[in-house]
């Protein structure tokens, strides 16, 4: 009797709005059958062998253990990773925000110029070839060139052979490349502020640009701000593309492997998805925990 008091509650809501239930279905049911699904089928394979040859055999926590304890090529993708993370996760949040902040007070045709001159990098992933050929190994490089021309070296810099300078091209190649959604969110979210609560800031005794940005723009941006955390945190993490076409795969002592290129090593080419289900589990508990820092922190903005 107990349950079903505290289930007719719930059952009656439902009933009153089975409209708006049937509209959610569609979504629901994608949501589920290509997120969910595909996340609890992941986590169950984590803690299983399997090879796609034969049946999948559990092994309990043997795959973690191997990973943390055994796997000296993990530890490094971890180490290159974070790093990568660091830099260009908050470098191209803040980067965004400040170029979007910047061009928001130009007139329209020219906020639409800069907007796609900031936001075609990330349109194409052929766009690290060009990358490529600015610190290619030879003299014919367009950086080597320059600084031979300079004569600020003698000979070529093997910058993508080199494990010396690999990470750092990487980590400026993808900063180049982070003018994604979240700049693009950044710009919409400066154009829905309206201009009265500047107007009225002025009144109240506010004077400079930097005083606007903090006391009114960023507060009224919450949305714009949380959703750019949580993309510049999901492709800061997921760095994979940039690696194999600048560095190759594998690079030189694995100087730019990330847990992404970690992971597809295991998973695609070596067909050990047990093991690279655990990678996968791992990369996801530690952005989910990144999110919800960056949520924490995002919700002292403007206190």
């Amino acid at each position: 009797m107990t349950g079903q008091r505290t289930q007719e509650p719930l059952l009656r809501r439902v009933r009153k709005a089975w409209v708006s239930y049937l509209f959610l279905l569609p979504y629901a049911s994608v949501f589920l059958a290509f997120t969910v699904l595909p996340v609890i089928m992941s986590l169950w394979n984590s803690f299983t062998y399997n090879n796609l040859l034969e049946p999948a055999r559990f092994v309990g926590f043997s795959n973690y253990v191997r990973m943390f304890t055994q796997d000296a090529s993990f530890l490094q993708a971890v180490k290159n990773t974070f790093v990568i993370a660091l830099v260009t996760g908050p470098g191209g949040y803040l980067l965004s925000l400040f170029l979007a902040w910047l061009i928001n007070g130009m007139t329209r045709p020219l906020r639409t110029l800069f907007v796609l001159i900031f936001y075609a990098p990330t349109m194409s992933s052929a766009i690290y070839s060009i990358w490529g050929i600015l610190f290619s190994s030879d003299e014919y490089g367009y950086i080597n060139g320059f600084l031979m021309s300079l004569n600020l070296i003698r000979e070529p810099v093997s910058w993508l052979l080199d494990e010396q300078y690999i990470l750092t091209v990487v980590i400026i190649c993808v900063l180049w490349t982070s003018m994604g959604a979240g700049f693009l969110s950044f710009v919409a979210g400066l154009r829905s502020i309206d201009k009265q609560y500047y107007e009225a800031a002025s009144v109240d005794g506010i004077r400079s640009r930097w005083q606007e940005l903090w006391f009114i723009t960023l507060p009224m941006m919450k949305p714009q701000l949380l959703f750019g955390a949580i993309m510049s945190i999901t492709s800061s993490f997921s760095v994979h593309e940039v690696t194999m076409v600048l560095a190759g795969f594998p690079s030189t002592n694995n100087a730019a492997l990330t847990v992404v290129n970690h992971l597809y090593d295991y998973g695609y080419l070596r067909f050990e998805l047990g093991y690279a289900s655990a990678i996968a589990t791992v990369l996801f508990l530690t952005m989910m925990g990144a999110n919800k820092l960056v949520n924490l922190l995002l919700r002292r903005v403007g206190k």
